[in-house]
């Protein structure tokens, strides 16, 4: 059994984490920390799971995460990295849903997050959790940075399209939704029913913290020597709870010689044939939110718009779906965590969708 623990479990991310570790046959969950929370029963504070957690929420530095095997971090930004090097430094192992240990680069971190790293050095080392890329570097790390929500969408859409050389990696444009979950268990006015009822808006137009996590991602899986990556990255809060839709544009490379709709196809089938939690969808679909809600899947499809399949060089269309709060956070986060120890990948992870 991995002896496991929880570093912020009230919010939605910590909750979630949770409902798919206390069903998880080869984990024993030892700790769940909250400094508001300290001696409250976790099951008070999480009604759904009476009679299925029996412990209290432990204070935040508890002893209690010296003796786990694995600590999650569901934690805002900034927390883990002061926090994760005396757990390593004890020889626990540490997976951080937060964004802390995601960019390599400590200044860039900075610029986009705020505040100095604690801990630039362990930069390096963090593994980038997004198995589909980074599969062979899980079982040995000691850090594993979860993808951020975003992130996972744009890249799983993206990933065969720049491995390939297929398009033109100066123009990828993501046009993506996410549902009010993603914002955090928070009290803001704007995330108030009233506020995003009814209602439809982008933000952080002119620049979000995710942009550079995706471009970093696709960075490393470009062939040597191709052009830089431009993206551009809006992200929009539709009134939904939980659920991400990604629509991807890119502009095939004309020297690449793709042949139409069939070839793009094959592509994005045979580069995700041997992935549990990815999907693709046969031509013409067009994925739902609801068809991934409560899983771990991401589900794609790709398509050439009519009016352009006979034009090389000319925009293409991959839409991608997945639930923000499981492959975008704690399903990804378990899915890392059985690649860590050694376990079959989707141990825990084997939920259907919640429809309707």
């Amino acid at each position: 059994m991995i002896r496991v623990g929880i570093v912020g479990a009230t919010g939605y991310t910590g909750s979630e984490l949770l409902r798919l570790l206390l069903r998880h046959r080869e984990v024993e969950l030892i700790a769940v920390t909250s400094r508001a929370e300290a001696g409250r029963a976790v099951s008070d504070y999480f009604p759904a799971l009476r009679g299925v957690c029996p412990l209290e929420f432990a204070p935040a530095d508890s002893p209690l995460l010296n003796s786990c095997d694995l600590v999650f971090f569901a934690t805002p930004n900034g927390t883990a990295m002061l926090e994760a090097p005396a757990l390593l430094e004890a020889g626990v192992r540490v997976i951080d849903l937060a964004a802390d240990f995601r960019l390599r680069d400590a200044e860039l971190w900075s610029s986009w997050y705020g505040m100095a790293h604690a801990c630039p050095d362990l930069l390096s080392e963090a593994v980038y959790g997004l198995p589909e890329v980074n599969r062979a570097a899980l079982p040995g790390a000691r850090l594993v940075a979860n993808p951020g929500c975003y992130p996972t969408a744009v890249a799983l859409g993206f990933l065969p399209l720049i491995e390939s050389g297929f398009v033109d990696p100066g123009f990828l444009v993501a046009d993506v939704k996410s549902g009010v979950s993603g914002a955090g268990r928070q009290a803001k006015t704007g995330l108030l029913m009233a506020e995003v009822g009814e209602s439809f808006k982008a933000y952080s137009v002119a620049g979000h913290r995710h942009q550079p996590e995706i471009c970093q991602t696709l960075r490393a899986v470009q062939p040597k020597g191709a052009p830089a990556i431009q993206l551009t990255f809006v992200p929009h809060l539709v009134p939904m709870i939980r659920g991400i839709e990604a629509t991807l544009y890119a502009r095939l490379d004309p020297s690449a010689g793709v042949q139409g709709a069939e070839q793009l196809q094959s592509l994005f089938e045979d580069r995700y044939q041997n992935e549990s939690f990815v999907d693709v969808m046969p031509q013409g679909s067009a994925p739902e939110t609801r068809s991934v809600r409560g899983t771990n899947l991401c589900r794609l499809a790709v398509t050439v718009p009519m009016a352009q399949a006979a034009e090389r060089g000319q925009t293409l269309v991959v839409q991608s779906v997945i639930d923000n709060l499981v492959k975008g956070a704690a399903g990804q986060a378990v899915q890392n965590m059985n690649l860590m120890f050694g376990l079959a990948e989707g141990t825990g992870l084997s939920h259907l969708a919640w429809v309707p």
